[in-house]
């Protein structure tokens, strides 16, 4: 009887932990991304203030923003986190204008004005279009800056770009975003549950050009560790900044920090 009564509460927990998991495998989406949405014409009044510009592909749609440079030795094109959209994070603009980078903000599916559904498939097939037009259409090196998942687009670009990416910026980065899903809900079989499995490790195993990777010593969203085990399986040329006492989203953002200019000294250099 003892047995029996075992098994049926084995079951009862059973059935209770796949109904928690199947609710949470189909809302993943809604848990990892969270876009801001606003009017082009909002958009763009906001950007002109900000001395941007509309950054538009070959078939006329907005895709991000731009600071046009074109005196400027160097591009970069930033990937934003996963909340918000483009325009909340002019501070790239800023920081990496001021020391004559043409920089373009690009915009994800579903974010700001730009039409789409959110995913890893979405972000890199739409990336990877914007990146080969402006390979097409300029031969000035280019560089590419991830923050935070923006990190996960940013080295599968260079992974499958790595004789065309000059050199990487990764603010806020991880390892393998599955073992930030694992340290967030250690009770949940996330290896099984997540689809959009960004790894920057394996990323940037096919990639050996200059890697400046920033890290928020507090950072409770991605943890520092990531950060940490990401610089130390790449093998090839990088630098480590780690900046005390912030977190994910809370690091110096204006263009005086240091950070900017040490970063780009690193990426001048080789």
């Amino acid at each position: 009887m003892a047995e029996l009564a075992l098994l049926r509460i084995t079951r009862i927990v059973a059935l209770v932990y796949i109904g928690l998991i199947v609710p949470l495998a189909g809302c993943q989406n809604h848990m990892l991304y969270h876009p801001s949405r606003a009017s082009e014409a909002s958009l763009v009044q906001s950007a002109s203030v900000q001395g941007l510009q509309p950054w538009k592909n070959t078939k006329g749609e907005t895709i991000g923003w731009r600071i046009s440079k074109p005196n400027a030795k160097r591009r970069v094109v930033a990937f934003h986190g996963n909340a918000g959209y483009a325009l909340h994070r002019t501070y790239y603009a800023d920081g990496l204008g001021g020391l004559d980078w043409e920089v373009y903000l690009f915009e994800y599916p579903g974010y700001g004005a730009r039409d789409g559904t959110p995913s890893k498939d979405a972000f890199l097939g739409t990336s990877r279009a914007a990146i080969d037009e402006l390979l097409a259409a300029d031969t000035r090196p280019l560089y590419l800056l991830g923050e935070s998942i923006g990190s996960g687009v940013a080295c599968a670009l260079a992974a499958d770009l790595p004789q065309h990416i000059k050199g990487l910026i990764l603010v806020t980065p991880f390892a393998r975003l599955v073992e930030v899903a694992k340290w967030h809900f250690p009770y949940l079989p996330v290896g099984l549950l997540l689809s959009d499995k960004f790894d920057n490790i394996a990323s940037l195993e096919k990639y050996r050009g200059p890697a400046g990777m920033v890290i928020a010593d507090c950072d409770e969203v991605v943890s520092p560790e990531q950060g940490r085990k990401l610089h130390a399986a790449y093998t090839g040329p990088k630098l480590l900044i780690t900046l005390p006492d912030c977190g994910h989203n809370d690091f110096p953002t204006n263009h005086s920090a240091t950070w900017w200019r040490e970063v780009t000294a690193f990426l001048d250099q080789h």
